[in-house]
């Protein structure tokens, strides 16, 4: 009997436990650096109130200084939600496969789910193409971003070598928008950012970090000028923090896979541009990349 009472009590004690887990008290979102931290916030302040009014708890924005912040947020469970680039999410991945939970992607409004990191320089500049940019001093944005550093990376070391004896200085700007405003400053010769190559060139294509940096009016594209093209990079994924209620990870998800339907202005707003909607993706999507950050790491 007594063997009885402690089942059941112990049965008790781990259903409350369980009870308690399935309430949240907050939910954090994690926005990746690429433009400046106030246009970040107000670009998804409208997701942010759609979220609390879903979830009913208090909805948080956090806006680290680099993608490593979002990283690892997501890893010590501070965050719980965050649209990743495929390279960020293949670190989170690589560093423990139970943190996350890949949900959703951008889908362009030509149907693709990829998108390209574009080499660019100053149209006053005399540099056409990557070979006019050998000698010059040459940008990436983030060590962990996707189309700003890895496979831009890995493309044009494979075709021109070294790439710190290719150009006069490599440097990381610290972001998307850091890199386009650094070209058309001409802090830098040449970069790379992302966008996804459709519509046209001086609109900064339909979505990506040259439309948000037009949109915002810090840069005019007719002043620059693409000089390089990458292979197509799949897009990176809306993940949730695994651990969280299945209720919660459900609710995110519709609220998120809806919007185009519910919101285009805030669509946008969060899509860096025109899109058509967002879709489930799989977390085989990101193999190839998965396989080439390990290569970067010597895993």
């Amino acid at each position: 009997m007594q063997k009885l009472l402690t089942a059941t009590a112990l049965t008790a004690i781990l259903g409350s436990s369980a009870f308690a887990q399935d309430a949240i008290t907050e939910f954090n979102i994690g926005i990746l650096g690429g433009e400046n931290a106030q246009d970040r916030l107000t670009s998804n302040e409208c997701f942010r109130v759609k979220m609390e009014e879903a979830l009913g708890v208090p909805v948080k924005l956090f806006t680290p200084a680099d993608y490593d912040g979002v990283i690892q947020g997501l890893l010590g469970g501070s965050l719980d939600y965050a649209w990743l680039g495929a390279s960020a999410y293949a670190k989170i991945y690589l560093t423990d496969p139970e943190a996350v939970e890949v949900k959703l992607t951008k889908q362009n409004t030509n149907d693709s789910t990829g998108y390209y990191s574009i080499g660019f320089a100053r149209k006053d500049s005399g540099i056409t193409s990557m070979d006019d940019a050998k000698g010059k001093i040459f940008a990436f944005a983030d060590p962990n971003s996707t189309s700003g550093y890895l496979v831009p990376g890995a493309e044009l070391t494979a075709k021109y070598g070294k790439l710190e004896e290719y150009f006069s200085e490599v440097k990381m700007s610290g972001g998307h928008e850091q890199t386009i405003v650094g070209v058309s400053n001409g802090d830098f010769a040449a970069g790379v950012s992302w966008a996804d190559g459709v519509g046209n060139w001086e609109d900064g294509y339909n979505s990506g970090a040259f439309r948000k940096a037009a949109d915002a009016g810090l840069v005019d594209m007719n002043n620059l000028v693409e000089i390089w093209r990458s292979a197509l990079i799949p897009e990176g994924p809306m993940v949730v923090r695994k651990a969280l209620p299945q209720d919660v990870k459900d609710k995110v998800t519709a609220l998120t896979a809806d919007l185009w339907e519910t919101d285009k202005e805030c669509a946008y707003a969060v899509a860096a541009g025109e899109a058509k909607d967002f879709i489930p993706v799989e977390h085989s999507m990101y193999d190839g990349v998965l396989a080439a950050r390990k290569l970067q790491e010597g895993m």
